[in-house]
């Protein structure tokens, strides 16, 4: 019977990092400092030194890489997670081209398998461009599934929650402007973040993916994230930078999900 993908404890299991804004941000704009280099394990037989390689982060941008081409398909909920760093392959058994840390923005590295292959996963990965993806040694990844998924309709203004088949909630919610759009296709969660200070939302929930407008944002990479918004008046609107503010109710059932759970922003 597939597992589930470890949940997270809040109050127990919630990242203590500050987000640098002046005003309400909509992206994650803050650099951990556990996102630093960490050591590196290349697969066997690797020609290059892995530690030149740059790592598979939100904060960083990845060449040479496939893309996910079935950006609207459903993901299967298999979920993987490196117990430390790992080489990023453009094919299996190819040269390591990334690094795949254990950790990052304070959150264990949870990523949906796309395509598998003998001792082989195509993962999401969580770097610009979005939907790219790339090949990890299945050898030193714990492996789970997630029942879970969101699902964002833009055009709705509408977040839906799912367990497997049950409807864990519908949420009117605020989405991108028209000069900063939501991204569509098929991202992931990515971490659970607690601002130190008081803030816009108790909890930020950064996915796989970017804003495409806006390279930067608040001194971060343009992460778009799910979080919540004090002005009620907002849901039903598309007036963010990109992000996808949701009501206190639908921001507690998403910081339930485990990490890796499939997020689709549809249209």
């Amino acid at each position: 019977m597939p597992l589930d993908a470890p949940r997270r404890l809040i109050g127990t299991a919630l990242v203590a990092v500050s987000l640098v804004a002046s005003t309400p941000a909509e992206v994650v704009a803050s650099t951990p400092a556990d996102v630093a280099a960490s050591p590196v394990t290349p697969a066997a037989g690797a020609s290059v030194t892995a530690t030149a390689l740059p790592q598979a982060t939100t904060l960083t941008q990845l060449n040479g890489l496939p893309q996910d081409t079935d950006t609207f398909g459903e993901l299967s909920g298999v979920v993987v997670h490196p117990v430390r760093t790992v080489a990023v392959h453009a094919q299996p058994g190819g040269t390591p081209v990334a690094t795949l840390p254990a950790k990052q923005l304070g959150s264990l590295t949870w990523v949906p398998v796309v395509e598998a292959r003998k001792g082989w996963y195509r993962v999401l990965l969580p770097s610009k461009p979005n939907h790219v993806t790339g090949w990890i040694n299945a050898k030193g990844l714990k492996k789970a599934r997630s029942r879970y998924r969101a699902i964002v309709k833009l055009g709705a203004r509408q977040l839906t929650v799912m367990n497997a088949s049950k409807k864990l909630g519908t949420w009117t919610v605020a989405v991108g402007g028209p000069q900063t759009p939501t991204p569509v296709g098929r991202t992931f969660l990515l971490a659970l973040m607690s601002p130190k200070k008081k803030t816009y939302s108790p909890l930020i929930l950064p996915l796989g993916t970017h804003s495409q407008t806006l390279d930067t944002f608040g001194g971060g990479p343009g992460t778009v994230a799910f979080h919540g918004w004090p002005d009620r008046k907002v849901f039903g609107q598309a007036v963010t930078h990109g992000c996808v503010r949701v009501p206190a109710r639908a921001l507690k059932v998403l910081a339930g999900l485990p990490l890796g759970t499939p997020v689709l922003i549809a249209p």
